[in-house]
């Protein structure tokens, strides 16, 4: 799978229509792409137990989308081989009060994984240039001082963005994000399979029906969005979303190709050690 597809130079402008939902690059059906992924979740676990030892990473993975892109799913499927242990997901929804009293940057700070640790964003500090650059109501309920909700405020925050994304890199904390791109017409269509299957009901709300109706507004924000936050350190995956079996072959690709990259190795022992455990090893085989 060629992964440059997903992703555009950091100079280069992204527009959403250049990314196409229902590409499946090259996989003729749903059991090629199945194998695929259950290959990658086999090194994936292998990778993971290494970063775990060796504690010199944190693998940060952050997922935006519209609403019924398969985010929880993608989730799920792709993350399944891994050990619990060393993974931890976080589902950022409306801020409660406490968080509001923060800096917007701070419950997503608290939640960065430590060195050795996979964390998983469901949603993310992105939603403050996204949901809240759409409905710029919900400014007033963060107290900012001298609110002027122009350019520069909404420039500001990509600024404070890019700069804590390089400082979590810089302290090796690596950083993939990933938008899964669905199209207007998937959407309806897993809304509406969620409304006649009673047990999906549950994770269908008016509030979503009614945000389907700002979909240009959240499109044009997505784009202004990649191009002032993908940079060569912490660069935007567009994934295609239609088919969720390819959307979780594609980012199982990515996650796996970017810890291979980190040339992960077990701590190393010193021969004082080694000398020591073969005492042990004599001890407990003698008893």
């Amino acid at each position: 799978m060629d992964i440059k597809c997903f992703t555009s130079a950091p100079d280069k402008v992204i527009r959403l229509k250049d990314f196409d939902p229902s590409f499946t690059d090259g996989f003729r059906n749903k059991e090629e792409a199945k194998e695929k992924l259950e290959n990658d979740i086999q090194e994936m676990s292998r990778l993971q137990d290494i970063l775990y030892a060796s504690s010199k990473y944190g693998l940060l993975l952050v997922f935006q989308a519209m609403d019924a892109a398969g985010k929880d799913g993608t989730i799920k499927h792709v993350m399944s081989g891994i050990n619990p242990q060393g993974c931890e997901v976080y589902s950022f929804k409306s801020p409660s009060n406490e968080e509001l009293d923060h800096d917007y940057l701070w419950r997503c700070m608290k939640r960065v994984p430590e060195k050795g640790r996979i964390g998983i964003f469901n949603r993310s500090y992105y939603e403050e240039v996204l949901v809240v650059r759409v409905h710029p109501e919900l400014l007033s309920y963060q107290n900012l001082p001298n609110p002027k909700y122009n350019d520069d405020f909404w420039n500001n925050r990509f600024e404070d963005i890019n700069n804590y994304e390089k400082y979590l890199v810089r302290n090796g904390i690596i950083v993939l994000k990933f938008f899964l791109n669905v199209s207007k017409d998937e959407q309806k269509k897993r809304f509406l399979e969620r409304i006649n299957n009673e047990d999906k009901n549950w994770k269908f709300s008016s509030a979503d029906a009614k945000e389907r109706k700002y979909w240009d507004d959240y499109q044009l924000a997505y784009e202004i969005m990649f191009n002032k936050t993908n940079t060569k350190y912490a660069p935007w995956h567009i994934i295609p979303a239609d088919k969720k079996w390819f959307t979780r072959a594609a980012v199982s690709e990515i996650i796996v190709k970017t810890l291979k990259e980190l040339s992960l190795e077990y701590p190393k022992v010193s021969k004082e050690h080694k000398e020591e455990l073969q005492t042990i090893k004599k001890m407990l085989e003698e008893e």
